[in-house]
């Protein structure tokens, strides 16, 4: 197996954004309140799939509370 066949892991702010169908101004909100993660070094973020996936089960667990 080579890393190519490895699914996506790292997605870059504009990708995530895409992902998720928001804008990248609420997107870095979402980061700016901790809602969601990211990694990464000084001006090179990247958002996991699993800080993906986690922010999805928070929207999820949101709306069941409503």
């Amino acid at each position: 197996m080579s890393v190519r066949d490895l699914p996506k892991r790292l997605f870059t702010l504009t990708e995530a954004a895409h992902v998720l169908s928001m804008g990248r101004t609420r997107l870095f909100s979402e980061i700016r309140t901790g809602r969601l993660e990211t990694v990464g070094a000084g001006k090179k973020r990247r958002v996991t799939a699993s800080a993906i996936d986690a922010y999805i089960d928070l929207l999820t667990i949101e709306a069941n509370a409503a």
